[in-house]
Formats: structure tokens, sequence, C-alpha cells
């Protein structure tokens, strides 16, 4: 592939709800500019861009895949991205790398979820959009029909430029408004057969066309006042006003055809280049690393860049994805991270089409490659000339929701444990691990369950590591209500030195969070100083193996009040012994509970649905804490939930909401454990106690 300066580019990230066919357009769209020889097709697992082994055996997008192609004198960077919201990080990277998105949607299905999603995060970044209603050879295809949805939630914007001829069965090319020309499908071969518009979608035609210039017309002031003068706009006048459109994110031209039938797809390729921005079109912003006033970078500037995303193979070692902003940049040559503020030495500069490579000695402002063993860098860096720094707003990626153990299923592979998840971390902002101190479980999170299953297989693919996953442990913890005075005494005699050792505890509740208080009280040596530690220590230990349920105990506070000893028997082992045995009987009288950790959350749904989330937290018994309108048709539910009834909650949500809501939840404090199900788990815990030994 030749060097392409930024005029001769277009960067799109080609997004959607899963099953709309977005993957089998990519496919299309390189077979047609002639990137691979045969059309692949994700159901038979040869599909370019879905070449992961976890891709081909689901049939889904899983990662976001880089797919390069020349069309009429441009390269275009395809950027096929996951449908499904577990892989969202995936989304969000690509997004902050292109220029411009690609919308496709079911000619069937419509709006979907996910649509949704992938249109508000190009929002969010300002992206000039299309959208493609691709399937329109399928069983109930209605174009019209789904462009109104897209009105319906999108806005006026949205025009259609195509219009289908036939559908389903019937469905054999499309109509383009604006040169009022058809093109049908060939028999055979990538070419299609330029044509009149078909007689009985003339006036159809026209009306398209009418409401495509009074969009175009919107875009330009000139063309604005020719429209309203009454004046005729020519097709180059039209073009002029809809550029500005979309390159406002103002204007949403609507295509349509079929992906597997090769209907439409050529069409999609001309209207990229020909509407798309390049990567010159708009400077890119950020800040300087140390006085933090803002940096503006355009085309001509020095070298700027951002790593979008990265992945670990076991093979070549960690890949990085790169955007450039600015500047140029060469094989075999070394970069400075501002973000890491380290320098990064680099070798071979290539592309990649799925996962064929393909070496680039060169690349300029606004194309996307990848590098090879970066030592430092990690998705969401800051890559720039020293001499000019500059660091870029970091990707915004949401929280993991779900969270599950892991361990290792053989014995023996525990230490790879830890390395693998590492490297899987580097690849997935949103896969996230942790030790808990208090359950002693390994913790992953992630966006969901189907999230975490695929990385379970990862490990097994790349590392080979076979893990198990399993709900985790509530880290429970036990304290006192009540008080109580109790003695504990340790004596016994078996010939030579006997033990001997005599407490006096006072037990008392501390507030919530003061953990352990130790007074020693002792008056006239009743107890000798050097056996008091030893007191502490027993006193300690029991606390921390729990005393109703094996959980730790809290907020206790301990005074050693009296005891005995024996000058000849007594040592700190028995002193040890006869604090814990004092200990467990005054545990028992001072009103024993069982705390359970809360967590303050916050769920995010469309309004309609708060009634539905409300009812739900009730049955998991939350305590709603309020709730508001937040605008956009959006509500807020705050609430306090046991963390216990919090571990499938993201897929309960999901299932509520049909994937629309959204939560956030954060340690807020620990409370009792009602009767009924403490007494559960205590007998639960000695169960498993009994079992053990």
């Amino acid at each position: 592939m030749k060097e392409y300066k930024s005029d001769k580019l277009r960067n799109v990230g080609i997004v959607a709800h899963g099953g709309a066919g977005k993957t089998s357009l990519t496919e299309a769209m390189l077979f047609n500019s002639g990137a691979v020889n045969r059309l692949g097709r994700v159901d038979d697992g040869s599909a370019t861009t879905d070449f992961e082994p976890e891709e081909v055996k689901r049939k889904v997008t899983i990662s976001t895949a880089l797919a390069p192609c020349e069309w009429r004198d441009h390269k275009i960077n395809f950027v096929d991205t996951p449908g499904y919201a577990d892989f969202v990080a995936e989304v969000k990277g690509a997004l902050r790398a292109v220029d411009s998105a690609l919308i496709v949607l079911c000619a069937a299905a419509g709006v979907e979820v996910e649509t949704e999603k992938v249109w508000n995060y190009a929002n969010e970044l300002s992206l000039p959009r299309i959208g493609f209603i691709n399937k329109m050879d399928r069983e109930n295809a209605d174009f019209y029909s789904v462009v109104e949805s897209m009105k319906e939630k999108f806005g006026n914007g949205v025009i259609p430029v195509q219009l289908p001829i036939g559908a389903q069965d019937s469905f054999n090319g499309v109509v383009n408004v604006i040169t009022m020309k058809s093109y049908l499908a060939a028999k055979s071969g990538k070419e299609c057969t330029e044509a009149d518009i078909p007689a009985d979608m003339l006036e159809q035609a026209q009306e398209a066309r009418a409401a495509l210039v009074e969009a175009a017309a919107e875009g330009n002031d000139e063309l604005l006042t020719k429209y309203l003068e009454g004046e005729e706009l020519s097709n180059e006048e039209i073009k002029i006003g809809l550029l500005a459109g979309i390159a406002q994110a103002k204007v949403f031209p609507v295509l349509c055809g079929s992906a597997l039938k090769n209907i439409g797809v050529r069409q999609a390729l001309d209207t990229i280049i020909s509407c798309l921005p390049a990567p010159d079109a708009t400077p890119i912003l950020g800040y300087h690393p140390v006085s933090k006033d803002p940096v503006e970078r355009s085309a001509a500037d020095p070298f700027s860049a951002m790593v979008f995303k990265t992945t670990a193979d076991p093979f070549v070692g960690r890949l990085s994805y790169i955007r450039l902003f600015s500047g140029s940049m060469k094989s075999d040559s070394t970069l400075y991270n501002a973000t890491k503020e380290k320098s990064e030495r680099i070798g071979t500069i290539f592309t990649l089409r799925g996962k064929h490579q393909e070496p680039i000695s060169n690349v300029y402002a606004g194309d996307i490659v990848v590098v090879a063993k970066l030592q430092e860098t990690a998705t969401g860096d800051s890559l720039c000339d020293k001499d000019k720094p500059i660091l870029f707003e970091p990707i915004a990626y949401p929280k993991p929701m779900f969270t599950r153990t892991i361990e290792a299923k053989n014995k023996g592979d525990e230490d790879k444990i830890g390395q693998a998840l590492a490297r899987l971390m580097d690849e997935d902002p949103t896969f996230k691990v942790r030790k808990n101190m208090e359950t002693h479980q390994l913790l992953i999170s992630g966006m969901g369950e189907l999230h975490l299953d695929i990385m379970s297989e990862r490990m097994k693919r790349k590392f080979g590591v076979e893990t198990l996953l399993a709900t985790p442990k509530v880290p429970y913890r036990e304290t006192i209500r009540g008080s109580a005075k109790v003695e504990g005494k340790h004596k016994k005699q078996s010939g030579g030195h006997g033990q001997y050792g005599h407490v006096w505890l006072q037990l008392d509740p501390l507030a919530p969070g003061a953990e352990f208080e130790f007074v020693d009280s002792i008056f006239g040596g009743a107890v000798p100083r050097q056996y008091i530690p030893a007191v502490e220590k027993g006193v300690r230990e029991a606390l921390a193996g729990g005393l109703l349920a094996g959980y730790p105990m809290v907020d206790v506070k301990v005074t050693l009040t009296d005891g005995s000893y024996h000058t000849v028997d007594s040592s700190e082992m028995a002193f040890k012994i006869a604090s814990t045995m004092a200990l467990r009987k005054g545990v028992l009288q001072a009103k024993p509970v069982l705390l359970e950790p809360i967590y303050a959350i916050e769920v995010i749904v469309p309004e309609s649905y708060m009634g539905d989330v409300i009812g739900d937290l009730n049955t998991k018994r939350g305590r709603i804490q309020g709730m508001e309108p937040i605008g956009g048709g959006l509500g807020r539910v705050k609430a306090q939930v046991p963390l216990a009834e919090m571990f499938r909650y993201s897929i309960d949500l999901r299932s509520i909401t049909q994937g629309r809501g959204s939560f956030d939840m954060d340690f807020s404090h620990y409370e009792d454990v009602p009767a009924r199900i403490a007494e559960a788990i205590i007998a639960n815990a000695k169960k498993d106690k009994i079992e053990e030994a």
C-alpha cells in the first residue's frame, strides 16, 4: 500500500447494534475495493475482521479490528467495532481514533439499543456520521420505517440520500437522489449498472430530493438565500451544503443496501470519499503537560498521536494501535510518551487488515498504524515530539459492573495467572483485577458475564492457563451490641511444668468504624506485665478468626480487668489461650450480630423504566434514597443495597431496561444482617467448617 497524505485519508468507525451486519459490510467494502480477493462471511468464520478464535466460535465481533483499503485514489481506514455492550471499551477507543462514523442498522430490526448508544457516543465527540440501512434483502425489511424511527430518535437531520429499489426478495438496487440515477445489482462480479429511476419510484425520489435540497441549503447561508428565493440548486451546490451539514454533525445522510448481496456497497464507498471529512479538516485540541495550557495541533504541526488500543500477543508481544494527529512518524525512530514522561524506541511500523500485517516505512498525520513491543506505552497514552509536548484528554471508559472470582483450574498454574491477567488488563481498560484481603479471593471485574467468559477463554488460548470463575464471597463482619464481663481460665497439669492462665475481660461495643480497642486495667500485678501482650494477642487473633460465623469481629472494646497467675506454670501461651476462652464465652453473652457491606448505587435509566428499577431494588432489600430526572429522557435513582444482592445486578438491569440502563456503586457502610438471613449464613458457615474438617 502506498503512502497517503492527510487530504487523501478517511478514518471511519463502523458501529452498530450486534447483528446489524457491520462486519459483513466491512468485508463487502474490502472486497469491492480489491483489498481482499474473496468475499468472506461471518457465518463460516472467514470474515477478515473477525479473526480471533472467540469471534469465529461465537460469530460476533469482540475486538476492534483495523481494515484499510484503497478507493478512488484515497485510503480508507475502516475500524470495525463490537456491537455488544460488554465490549464498550473497544467502541470508545475506536471512536477516539476516527474522524467519522458509519452507523449500520438492520432493515428489519431498525434502531436498537446499541444503535442509540453508539449514536450518543458519536454525539459526545461531535463526529460526522452516515447511516447505512443494511439487509434490505431480508424478510420484513422496511427502509422507510427505519428512517422514520431514526428521525424520531436522532432528529430531522437524518436525511436519505438513497432509496431502495424493491425490498426483501425483490431488492435489487438503489436510487441516488442527488444524481437522480439508479444503480442496479450486477448479476455477477462487483460492478453495478447505472440506469434511469424506475417510473414507479420517480415521485418518491423527487420528494426525497426536495427534502435533501432543503437540508443542504440550511448548511450554507448563500444556498439558503437562493433556496428561499425559489431558485434551483445544482447537484454541486447540494453537495456543498450537504458537506457543511455533515461536517458540523447536523446532517446525517442515510444509505441502504445489502452487504451479503453486495448491493449499494460501491455507492457507500463513493459517499465516504465524497461526503466524510479528511483528518486534516479540524485541528485537535490538547494541553501542555506542565502548564496545562490549551494546545492545538494541525496536520502540519510537530508529531503527536494517541494509542487507542492495545493487544497482548504471546508471540509478537504488545501491539499498540496509534492514531497520528499531526506530523509524521518513521520506522526505527524514537517517540516521546508525554503521559509516562518516557521515551520509546519503535521498530517496524505496519498496518493491519484483520490479522494480516503490511509494513509501512513512513506514516503521515491522520493515518492509523500499529507498532509492536512498546515497553511503557498503554492505551490512552499521548505520544509526541519531546520538544513540543502535548497531552490529549484520556479516553473515557465506563466502570466495570460485573465481578467474579478467578482461580487456576490446575495446581501449578497459580503463578501464571498474575502475568496473564496483567497482560489482559493492558488490552482492556474496562477489565480490572484485585485481591480481596478479607475473603482472600482474586476478583476480576468487567462489563458483563460474556466479557469475563471471553477473558477466561483468552487466558487459556494465549497463556495456557485454565481458570474457574465463581460468585465472590460477601466480606461479612461480626460485632456485638451488648456488654459482658467474663472469666477465662486455662489450667492444665500433666506432669512436669503445667499450664496456667487466668483473666477477667470486659467486652463493650464501639462506634462503627472504630475497629478494636484493648485496655489494660490491671492493678496490683494480678496479671504480670510480661503476659499482658499475650492476652491482647489472643484477643486479636480470636476476633480476626470470627466467633459467630468465621468472619472478622470489629468495633469491640476489650478491657483486661483482673486475673491470676502461677509462678511456675504460667506462660504467654497459657494466658493467650485463657483470653481466647474468655472472649468466646463473652461474645455469646454480648448480643453478637452479623454485619454486611451496604453499597450506595446510582442507576441511570430512561424515565419510562424508573418504576421497574425501583421495584426491582426493593426486592433486593434496597432502600431508595431519591430519584430525579437528569435530562434527555433519563432519570437517576439513588439507593443503598446490600452487596450480597448486587453480584448479578448488571444482568438484571440489562434485562429490565433492554440494555439501556447503567449503574455505579461505591461502598457506603456496614449494618446488621436481618435475623432470618443471618441464621442461614451462620448455619452455612458451620456446615462448611464441618466439611473442611
